[in-house]
This record gives C-alpha cells, structure tokens and sequence, in this order.
C-alpha cells in the first residue's frame, strides 16, 4: 500500500548542477558569507600556529641548545653549505650554532666534521647581550672559568650549567622565563582568537543558513499556492509538507554545516601540509609515505556507506508512508480488526530499519578505529624517523613534538570528510526534490495582457465548454448555457454528470480545453486569477476550517469589519449557534473545526463566502451536509442571500432548489433539460424522475 512513497527516495552522492543551483540561494548573502569564510580561515590558520608556538618556546626557551663549530677545521665548502653565520656567536674561533642549523649537512658530512674535531658533542648555552644585566655580569665574574665571552654574547657548556648553584641558575634563564611566560600568554591569546573566529563563523554561517531556508521555504510556499488543482491533487499531502519541511531543512544543513567544515578540512590539511614541509621537508615525505592507505580506506568507505545509507533511507521512506496511511486510516484498522495484521506490519518495517541502522553503524564503528589506527601508525612511523633526525642533529625537539601535533591535527579533518558525505548526500536528495517540486510548471496561465473590468453585472456564458481529466474520458461535451445578471441558477443531474467541474471551471481551478466561458462578455482567460476569484466566490461542500478563531475564519485575512462579519452570520443564521460559544465571535476552533458539527462548518462556509460580497455565488452542493433542521434555518435566508445576486446552484437536494429561476439538468456531461421546477415537472423527463426518487426516499425514511 505503501509503493508510491517508496519511489521518493532520490539518492545523490554530488550533482554540480544541483550544487550551483543552490549557490544562487546564497547570492544575498554572500558577504556574510564570505566574512564568516574569513573567519574560519582566520581560526583555522589560528589552530595551525599553536604547534609552531610551541616548537618555538621549547626550541628557544627550554631547550634552548647549541652545538660549537672550529671554524678553522671545517672545510670552506662545509661552511658555505651552513648558510651566513652569526658574528654575534663567534668566540675564540668558535662558532655556536643551534642544533636546527646543523640539518643542512648530511650525516656522513656530520661524522666527518667530528673525526677532525670540528663539531663536538656537547650543548651550549647562550646569553646574548648580558651586558644589559647586572645581575648577568655579576654573575659571570664570580665563575670566570665557566664563561667564554664576547662584547655581544656569553657562551657556558651544559656540564658547567649544571654545576652551578640553583639561584645562579635561575638567574641565567630569568630572560627564558619570561620569554616562556610570553609564548603562553601569546598561545592563550591565539587560542581567544580561534574561540572568537570560531563562534563568529559558527554564528554567520547559522545565520546564512537560515535566511536561505526562510527564502527557500518562501518561494516553495508561494510557488506551491499558484499550482494547478491537478497537480496538487496528483501529490500526496505529506510529500508537500516534507519538501517545505524537511527537504529544506537537509539543505539548511549543507549550508550551516557541510560546506563550512569542507572548506575548514582543506584548509586545515593543506595548511598542515605546508606546514610540516616548512619545518622539515625530508620528514614531511616520510609522513606522505604513510597516507595512501587513509586514502583508500577513506575512498572504500564512501561506496559502502553511500550504499548503506540508501537503505536506511529506504526503509525510513516505507515506515513512514506506512505510518501515515495506518494512522489516517486507525478507524477502519479498529472496525475490521486489523490490529494484528497492522502490528506486525510495522514491526516488519521497524526491524528493517532496526537493520539497516545496525549495517550503517557497523561501517561506522570499523572506520573510526582505522583511521585511529592508521594516525597512530603515521605518529609511530614520524617519532621512529623524528628520533634519527633528532640524534643526528637534523631536527631539533620543538620540531618533532609540532609534527607530531600537526599529524594529530591532520587526521581529524580526513575522518570529519567522511562524516559530512552522508549530510552531502542528504543535502543532494533534499535539493533534488525542492527543485523537482519548484520546477513544476503546471499552473494556471496568468493573461499577457489582463482585461480591465470594473463594474460586474454578472452576466455568465458557457460557451460550448468541453473538459476531461484525463484524455478520452470527457466530462463535459460541447456545454452551452447563459446566467444573466441577478438570475439563479440550479444545476442538477445525476454523479459523474459534471456539476461540481463546472464550479472548478468558473472559478479557474482548472482551464477549459474548447470553448469559452464569459463574464460579462469577458473571456475568464483574459481575466487575473485574484480578481476573478475576488468577483466570483464558491462554496462548497467539504468545508475547510483553518486553525484560529471563528471571526478568523470567516475573514480569512480579508479587511472586512467586524460588523460585517456578524451581518453575513446572522444571514445564513450562523449567529444561532455562534452566540452560544462563551467566547463567541472569538471562540478558538480545534483541527478543522473539529469542535464544530458539520452542518455548523458548512454555515460558516456560507458566512465567509457572504463576508467577502462577492458579485457571482456559487453553492456546490454546499447544502448537502446540512441537516433537516439545519437546512430550516438557511432556506428562508436564501431567498435574501441570493437576491439581486448571479448565482449557481449545484444541489443533490432537489427540495433546496424549487425557487430557482431556471434548473439545468446535466447528464453525461451535456444539457439535456432546462426550465423552472414547474416546468421540468410537466414535461416528466429526468428532472420529474429524480424528484420522484427523492421524495420516494424521503418519505420511505
């Protein structure tokens, strides 16, 4: 029963089309949207820089390390290939370097260096312009034999540091202290600046987000007002909820969400990239090297997850659908007692889902643990490699420990990407349903050019209309009629005989497909939709009420007055049972008037058509939910109601109908009797006979 829900389910996994379609959503707000873009470049390059504040308050606060270099035992080319050297740092022929500065010579040149005795072992510490401190030069002169010096820096081994007592010691590094304490004000104020950039972005691109749904759903609403009766009669009402609903809210997602945390990844890998080549280019190969399985394992995932995720949706499709015939239709499952026929349907379908959950989850739980294994691969592989270098004085510690967090840094985004595909594949089928639903075309014409009408006399033709629903199944055949101005009209004939099209037709829910029908000599397709409906009002059989009070509904947002109002009530003798509500005119109807009798709503139907004064009423069976007594009550008001008014009269009660002008009866779509109740009674054709047979019951009941 539930079939045609199913074929909903649309699955895309990347439609450019469909992705630069919604991007044009996003055109009013794409300054905010580019500010808010700023801002998560902004805290992404935030994140990137706290590894790099650390590496340099261990490489220069801590640990702050220099090797000595006898310049007179290094080769001219060696020290050419170390760069331009530090005057400030040459002390008795000796060069201090740091550790880093080391990694532009191989190791072979390295152990080289060492067996002629130009490189040694052993760390240095150094003081630059410790002339600027007395406490420095105190300092030094009290332990001569451990400091080498020059104008600009003092130089001491780290043996020698060590010997030295603990307050000397504190005052050597008084200047690493408070550079450290500035590295962590520096790295807490960048973490400040990630926070506000991050809440900035989060907060723009919510914002974005929601101005494209409230646009989205707008011009869905809208667009779904102006269609055609057979299109909207065509679709379930549930589906065109969901696409104002929650089609909308998927895309909402892509924009609040998908689209951010993409632009974020990339950023953030490539940034992470260029960062670990900046810090060690041969390191960063090492760590590539170790990538190709994520890569792959990330690319099997997409296929097995897009495949899972079709049948969760699938299944979530037939539950729904099942839910909403089952509980639509709870009255006629209790009167058959299908109870248990409909129980165990639905734990079929909840168990499928239950399933196709479990399978999603499965794939889930197996990616999450490989990428976890696969990061902490990269890291093993990078502190096994970052150790050598570090031995041979080809990195320094601060850079290992930033690599390490960057790799950290680098595998969050990776599994975040395969995370987003799902809401990327959500956001794709919700669009294609929007835009399926935006690109139906099949409304009724507005003129090129309106006809001015002013003053309406009323005057209606039918000028041989003919209509079908549906192609070789005509409703109505070459139909000709005239309605002048102020006449009433009854139209009766047996089911199927085309009374209630007519209705749909004067009023342009449907176009006529040969013929013309005429208002005051004007072709209705020359005429606006809105000012037509305006002079022409219908009311009809199945009363729709909408949520809100009793004056609510009879105005429908019109501005008519109050008194107004009341007038039309007390018409159609509404007011009789209106003024018994504690509340009255203000009394809040429940879903549908539910706290109405029908015969309440349809009186309330005719109040609202007499509210808006329209110039032609048509009643389309409107008395046939009526009861006996209740239809005591507005027989004498429709004397008043349609006098000095064109108005059609569509009635199964053949009893409402007697006053009528004249009463066309329709049969098979075509006129084949016309003239006043007497009239028609006299010739005995089918009016007499339908009379006839209503009385008969009538009397039999």
């Amino acid at each position: 029963m539930s079939g045609g829900f199913e074929t909903e389910v649309i699955l895309k996994s990347y439609d450019s089309a469909l992705m630069r379609r919604m991007l044009r959503y996003l055109r009013p707000y794409l300054g905010v949207f580019l500010l808010s873009a700023a801002a998560l470049l902004l805290g992404t390059a935030g994140e990137l820089a706290l590894p790099v504040i650390m590496r340099r308050a261990i490489d220069a606060y801590i640990l702050p390390q220099y090797r000595a270099l006898d310049l007179q035992r290094t080769p001219a080319a060696l020290r050419a290939r170390l760069g331009r050297l530090d005057p400030a740092l040459i002390l008795e022929g000796i060069q201090y370097l740091p550790a880093s500065a080391l990694g532009a010579l191989s190791s072979r040149e390295k152990q080289d260096l060492r067996a002629a005795g130009a490189l040694g072992e052993d760390g240095f510490l150094v003081i630059r312009r410790y002339r600027q401190s007395q406490a420095l030069r105190e300092l030094i002169a009290r332990h001569p034999r451990a400091f080498r010096t020059n104008e600009q820096a003092a130089v001491l081994g780290e043996s020698d540091y060590r010997g030295l007592p603990l307050a000397d010691r504190r005052i050597l590094r008084q200047r690493d202290y408070r550079a450290l304490l500035s590295a962590g004000l520096g790295f807490l104020g960048v973490l400040l600046g990630v926070w506000l950039f991050t809440f900035g972005q989060t907060y723009l691109q919510t914002f974005v987000g929601q101005q494209i749904m409230k646009d989205l759903r707008l011009e869905l609403y809208e667009h779904t007002l102006g269609l055609s009766l057979g299109y909207i009669d065509s679709q379930p009402v549930g589906r065109l909820v969901s696409r104002i609903t929650n089609d909308v809210e998927t895309i909402n997602e892509l924009f609040t969400n998908v689209l951010p945390s993409l632009l974020k990844d990339f950023s953030m890998m490539a940034g992470v990239l260029a960062a670990l080549f900046l810090l060690s280019p041969p390191l960063a190969l090492i760590t590539l090297a170790t990538l190709p399985p994520v890569f792959l394992l990330t690319v099997v995932f997409r296929a097995r997850v897009r495949e899972a995720f079709r049948r969760v949706r699938l299944a979530v499709s037939r539950l729904n659908a099942f839910l909403a015939e089952h509980i639509s239709g709870v009255r006629v499952v209790q009167l058959f007692v299908q109870e248990k026929r409909s129980r165990l349907q639905f734990r079929k379908n909840n168990e499928e889902l239950l399933t196709a959950n479990l399978d999603e989850m499965h794939l889930f739980a197996a990616f999450r643990p490989l990428v976890d294994l696969f990061s902490t691969t990269s890291l093993a592989v990078v502190l096994y490699f970052g150790g050598l270098f570090l031995l041979r004085d080809r990195l320094s510690l601060g850079t290992l420990i930033a690599f390490l967090n960057l790799i950290r840094m680098f595998y969050e985004p990776l599994m975040d990407l395969s995370e987003k595909y799902n809401i990327l594949q959500s956001a794709m089928a919700g669009a294609e349903r929007v835009f399926d639903l935006l690109d139906a075309d099949e409304r009724i014409p507005e003129p090129p050019a309106p006809a001015v009408m002013r003053a309406v006399k009323g005057r209606i033709e039918f000028d041989r209309v003919c209509f079908a629903y549906k192609d070789g199944e005509p409703v109505l055949k070459h139909l000709s009629f005239i309605v002048q101005p102020g006449e009433t009209v009854a139209i009766v004939g047996y089911t199927g005989a085309g009374k209630t099209t007519i209705t749909s037709l004067l009023t342009r829910m449907w176009d006529v497909q040969q013929g013309a029908i005429r208002l005051d000599g004007i072709d209705i397709r020359e005429l606006p939709t809105s000012v037509l409906r305006r002079r022409v009002q219908a009311v009809l059989q199945e009363v729709f009420l909408f949520s809100g009070t009793i004056e609510d509904n009879i105005r429908l947002g019109s501005d008519i007055p109050e008194l107004e109002i009341q007038r039309a009530a007390r018409m159609v003798r509404a007011d009789t049972f209106i003024e018994r509500f504690p509340e009255g005119y203000k009394t809040v109807l429940q879903e549908r008037g539910g706290n109405l009798s029908m015969g309440q709503r349809q009186l309330l139907s005719f109040a609202r058509a007499l509210a808006h004064d329209p110039d032609v009423l048509v009643l389309d069976e409107a008395t046939g939910a009526i009861d006996t007594e209740t239809e005591k009550l507005i027989q004498e008001a429709l004397a008043g109601l349609l006098r000095g008014r064109t108005s059609l009269v569509i009635a199964h009660r053949l009893s409402t109908i007697r006053h009528a002008d004249r009463i066309l009866v329709l049969h098979g779509g075509e006129l084949i009797e016309s003239g006043s109740h007497e009239q028609l009674m006299a010739l005995g054709g089918m009016y007499c006979n339908l009379y006839r047979l209503q009385f008969l019951d009538r009397e039999a009941g």
